[in-house]
């Protein structure tokens, strides 16, 4: 009863004041069961392996309720034992230890083997189906999970509405709108749009297909129903980088009776990021803290990346020295912006507070920290945290390592120190590898490894305009103006194309983004007529300054 009315901590305390003798399986069962349901998945493993020393043999009850903890735990290799022990016990025909199994693998990422137990199972339901055509979705295996579920109604299952929310993401995913506009005139036979799981579900597909405005439809249609539906109609928005949009949906929502949540929140924060409405990450922050929602870790790093990329350094680390609880996303945030300000030293002293607190680094803490050392000149702490990435954490490095690593060379000036690296990766180099040794090449004047990269360039190996861009530079530079003239007709001849720059500014509530060479601003001409006056003002002020001449 404590356990299924979310009093965790007073059904534990009934359970432990029982006798040996008293705890039956039923009691270990209630307590395991209210334990995952609670999220607390180690903690219902440990009692799990108590019950065994016990002597008490489990159920499929609770094998059907630890195997989807430890796909959520990522802990494998527990899974594994756990389905052996269902194997031995005879729990693998239970329809739904089998489905339990098929949902671990797929939270392992690991859906040919959780395809493979759905073949193998004699009978299958509706949760069979939907927990599969999820996991691929899931996964980004859309194509899979679309076709899983065509198989379904060919062997004459009928959809649920879950079922339903599980594909709506594939269809959105695979851009075919045609079919998301057939499921939802389905969606509306069978009732399920007053479900606000597919209706969210909805909403998102068609946020996916790029149909705005259908999404704004639906919103305006349930805006009365569910947080759920405001969160998805402003993660759609964010998606689409539809800015303005968001931040109206995002007013709009907390002038309703449904108050943003911290899902809410990690959509709204990237936004106010990316566009640098530092004011309204602000405004977002101060919402947070009245509603109590800067205590969840993901929101609080969210607001510190939002701070160090805006350039309030200061902020963001007085945000995460107030933190009460910190994970490994908190400290990579954080050294990530060190090394971005040039702090590398800052950084490094941060890894070392990690260590002291048995927190283990990532791939990512180890881009930030070679970054970091990067922009500060630290190369023998680099290649320390290098070596220590492979041999102390087992780490194997990617092309961001190599990056990072190339780019520090470069930077420091050690020009054939960066070639012998690149020569002896274990891996081709991808042009950003490269892209790194050529610009070090150009920021030192070296034109030996240039050279070479502008053969590689020649053989289509970059299909990135700019880099062809500074190897015409590099050519003309050491006037090679042959050499120039051709880097920069191969542009053109490859169909490449340099990303135009953009700016906003923000009036009122609006953001107004320019692109360069862009004339379709709805007040293009009126802008223009107001630049053509300014400018004629400032030639008409314009003192020039009879020093400036020389007789």
């Amino acid at each position: 009863m404590f356990a299924k009315c979310g009093s965790l901590d007073d059904a534990r305390r009934v359970f432990d004041d029982m006798s040996e003798r008293e705890r039956d399986l039923a009691s270990w069962t209630a307590i395991i069961c209210g334990t995952i349901h609670m999220g607390k998945g180690i903690e219902a493993l440990f009692l799990f392996n108590t019950m065994r020393l016990e002597g008490k043999r489990p159920d499929s009850v609770v094998m059907a309720a630890l195997l989807p903890a430890c796909g959520r735990l990522e802990a494998r290799k527990t899974g594994m034992s756990l389905q052996g022990c269902a194997l031995k016990s005879g729990f693998l025909r239970d329809l739904f230890v089998s489905n339990a199994l098929v949902d671990m693998y797929c939270k392992f990422g690991d859906t040919d083997e959780a395809y493979s137990v759905f073949c193998g199972m004699l009978c299958k339901d509706d949760v069979s189906w939907r927990t599969l055509i999820a996991g691929y979705s899931q996964n980004s295996q859309y194509k899979k999970s679309l076709e899983l579920y065509l198989e379904m109604l060919n062997v004459g299952v009928k959809p649920s509405a879950v079922v339903i929310a599980s594909v709506l993401p594939a269809i959105g995913k695979l851009n075919l709108s045609e079919q998301g506009k057939v499921m939802h005139c389905f969606v509306l036979k069978q009732g399920f749009d007053f479900d606000v799981v597919v209706a969210s579900a909805l909403m998102d597909m068609y946020s996916n297909c790029g149909l705005i405005s259908e999404m704004g439809i639906l919103l305006n249609l349930w805006l009365d129903w569910d947080v759920m539906i405001w969160n998805s109609a402003i993660s759609g928005y964010a998606n689409s980088e539809n800015q303005d949009l968001a931040l109206g949906a995002f007013r709009q929502m907390c002038k309703s009776r449904f108050k943003p949540n911290s899902v809410t929140l990690l959509s709204i924060i990237p936004i106010c990021t990316k566009t640098g409405a530092l004011k309204q990450g602000m405004e977002v922050h101060c919402h947070a803290i009245r509603n109590g929602l800067v205590t969840s870790v993901s929101v609080s790093n969210s607001l510190i990346d939002m701070y160090c990329k805006r350039g309030y350094l200061r902020l963001g680390v007085n945000l995460f020295d107030h933190m009460n609880e910190k994970d490994i996303v908190s400290y990579n945030t954080l050294i990530s912006a060190y090394g971005f300000h040039g702090y590398g030293n800052k950084a490094l002293l941060l890894f070392d507070e990690m260590k002291s607190l048995s927190i283990t680094p990532t791939k990512s803490t180890f881009v930030g920290l070679l970054s970091a050392c990067s922009h500060a000149g630290l190369v023998n702490n680099g290649w320390s945290i290098y070596r220590s990435m492979i041999s102390d954490y087992g780490i194997n490095p990617n092309m961001e390592h190599y990056t990072c690593m190339v780019d520090m060379l470069g930077r420091a000036g050690l020009i054939n120190g960066a070639c012998n690296f690149v020569r002896t990766m274990p891996d081709e180099p991808d042009c950003n590898v490269l892209g790194c040794l050529l610009a070090a090449c150009r920021n030192h004047n070296v034109e030996g490894p240039a050279d070479l990269l502008g053969d590689e360039i020649l053989r289509d190996k970059f299909g990135d305009s700019g880099y062809h861009v500074l190897m015409s530079n590099i050519y003309a530079s050491s006037e090679k103006w042959k050499d120039a003239s051709r880097a920069r007709s191969l542009i053109k001849e490859k169909g490449l194309r340099k990303k135009p720059g953009n700016s906003w500014i923000q009036v009122g509530n609006c953001t107004h983004v320019f692109d360069a060479r862009d004339t379709s601003h709805l007040d293009f001409f009126k802008i223009e007529q107001v630049l053509e006056v300014l400018f004629a003002e400032m030639k008409g002020c314009c003192v020039v300054d009879p020093c400036l001449f020389v007789p």
